[in-house]
């Protein structure tokens, strides 16, 4: 099960990596040797492209919530122009 095509190939046999794409999971365009892209079926963008909440309702949502931190009563520094 290949998931890395160089772009010559991936031009090539562009309906297998999307097929690949489909059954295997991602599939991994390189140029120059290096990672380029990344050809997803369509069900695992949607997967990534949902909307998960706001900002704020993670941070509601953290085990964290709630804590009261105590701060240092440090001095004020000075500034120098």
């Amino acid at each position: 099960m290949k998931n890395k095509w160089q772009l010559q190939e991936a031009k090539v046999k562009f309906s297998k990596v999307i097929n690949d794409a489909g059954e295997n999971g991602p599939q991994y365009i390189t140029k120059h040797g290096k990672e380029s892209a990344v050809v997803l079926s369509i069900k695992d963008f949607r997967k990534l492209a949902e909307q998960k909440g706001s900002l704020s309702a993670f941070f509601q949502e953290s085990p964290l919530y709630g804590i009261e931190f105590d701060r240092q009563k440090d001095k004020d520094r000075e500034i120098k122009l």
